[in-house]
């Protein structure tokens, strides 16, 4: 049985469309150990338990702002395709898991549901924090206008709390994922390359 790839890893699979956040079918397919052609097949013959909120197909546009952000659309398995890819839900991909029916496939749907829970959550929080953060600005420029001792070096030293705060809250843009999966074994380091390294410098300082 492959290595479980790890939430996080999943996590950089996912993105948002249509107000939804879903996963390529191709990075699906690879999750759960079967080909892509394989993964699609088994849902056309399910294709009653796959409504549009389940499962959509990518419009032309959204595949290709996709391409910018995932490298197998670009360099990977999805690169020569001859229609743009499907994408799925969270519940999708659970329903995709018992399609399948596979060992491998039922094992990593736990590892998928986990990664789209815990980026709900992320957004859950941030959007608490965002709105905690409107009204505390809120009470401060209503405190700015109640007393006319606010010196305008105060109200300048505020608002760049707030911008900084505003900033720290804002989403990076998403890494561009490698193709492939990333594993806990994957992070370790290469011990007999830096073992490698250190001896290649030791020579290069006997030789001076």
């Amino acid at each position: 049985m492959p290595t479980a790839p790890a939430v996080e890893s999943i996590s950089l699979s996912i993105a948002m469309l249509r107000s939804q956040r879903v996963i390529l079918d191709s990075d699906l397919a690879a999750l759960y150990g079967v080909q892509t052609k394989r993964l699609n097949e088994q849902i056309k013959r399910n294709a009653a338990r796959f409504p549009s909120d389940f499962m959509f197909q990518l419009s032309d546009d959204e595949a290709t702002a996709l391409r910018s952000q995932f490298a197998t659309l670009k360099t990977g398995r999805g690169q020569h395709r001859k229609y743009q890819p499907y994408v799925f839900t969270e519940h999708g991909a659970i329903m995709a898991a018992m399609v399948l029916n596979s060992p491998r496939a039922v094992e990593v749907s736990v590892y998928v549901v986990r990664a789209f829970t815990r980026l709900r959550q992320a957004a859950a929080i941030h959007e608490d924090l965002a709105k905690r953060l409107t009204e505390l600005e809120m009470k401060t420029e209503s405190l700015d206008i109640q007393h006319d001792t606010f010196s305008r070096n105060t109200r300048n030293q505020l608002k760049q709390v707030f911008d900084a705060l505003r900033e720290l809250m804002t989403p990076p843009d998403p890494p561009k994922r490698p193709i492939g999966f990333v594993t806990p074994q994957d992070k370790t380091p290469d011990k007999s390359q830096d073992s490698k390294d250190s001896k290649g410098t030791k020579a290069t300082r006997s030789k001076r």
